[in-house]
């Protein structure tokens, strides 16, 4: 059992803090909205009274926040006088490779451990414990926190001991996601305005070369006019924002990916606080149609 502390309890911390609890560890918790914290208390979570608390009540630091200035503001607020030597931070959050290495350069001059290790599977994997977590910390530290990670992650990828892999690795991986995205809107509005029921579209490209989960998922959720929660919009669209700072900083183009990142540009416009896939509004909207079950 080891002392954890999470900082951020929004759609992704909350899962994580109910398994954090599930596999037997002391979980102290904290958020800007002392209401959040409320749930995880009656589970048996101690609510700190600020961020520098978190760090001197626990060996392994979550943070799960939007971005990293977030994370400078938590760190210059307490947690980086409050933690210990030898305790570990574990960022969560996607954010820039950048601030990541800046961030962990700070944290190694006070002697706490750094582990990069941003996610995938959006809330319903963090409410399931089943997140896919890219990790990269040095050899010792990866080991040590392993029983904690498995925590809140079913697969776990070590995928380099340099700070800052993991951020690559995530990034990498919301390149092929928005693009995705982008792809199954336009092939579900050119199939539905040109007469196709969206329930074939899905029976016949699902068993394809390109059916995948995301494609399932997504087009499941638009027939189902289901577009609350899960990945918000404006949470996708930073991440494509990263993945073209990393673009410009390797000289590597990205031209599908900033198409995709147009897209979600306008879904901000329109509906920020729905699911990605709720872009396919614009799309019904300029082409007078529904993506829409009949059953």
């Amino acid at each position: 059992m080891a002392r954890v502390g999470l900082i951020g309890v929004g759609d992704m911390g909350s899962g994580m803090a109910v398994n954090i609890l599930k596999n037997g560890h002391e979980l102290v918790v904290y958020d800007l909205r002392p209401e959040q914290v409320e749930p995880y208390v009656e589970r048996g979570a101690y609510a700190a009274k600020n961020v520098g608390e978190v760090g001197e009540r626990a060996d392994f630091v979550f943070v799960m926040v939007m971005n990293g200035d977030q994370i400078k503001a938590i760190l210059n607020n307490g947690l980086l006088d409050g933690m210990k030597p030898g305790s570990t931070f574990i960022c969560t959050a996607t954010i820039l490779r950048s601030e990541l290495i800046e961030i962990a350069q700070c944290l190694k001059e006070r002697e706490i451990r750094v582990i990069d290790a941003p996610v995938s599977g959006g809330a319903p994997g963090a409410a399931a414990g089943t997140l896919t977590m890219m990790v990269a910390a040095q050899q010792d530290v990866f080991e040590d926190a392993t029983e904690v990670l498995n925590a809140v992650g079913e697969n776990i990828y070590h995928v380099g001991e340099e700070i800052g892999a993991g951020q690559t690795v995530k990034a990498c991986l919301a390149v092929l996601t928005g693009v995705t995205y982008a792809g199954i809107f336009e092939t579900l509005s050119l199939g539905v305005k040109a007469g196709v029921k969206p329930e074939t579209l899905y029976e016949v490209i699902n068993t394809s070369v390109v059916g995948s989960f995301l494609f399932r998922d997504t087009t499941q959720n638009i027939m189902e006019r289901n577009f609350a929660g899960q990945s918000r919009i404006g949470t996708m669209y930073k991440d494509l924002g990263i993945a073209k700072t990393l673009g410009r900083e390797c000289g590597v183009p990205l031209f599908t990916l900033s198409a995709a990142a147009e897209w979600f540009q306008a879904g901000i416009s329109v509906n920020p606080e729905e699911a990605n896939w709720a872009i396919i509004k614009i799309f019904e909207d300029m082409l007078d149609i529904e993506v829409k079950s009949e059953k």
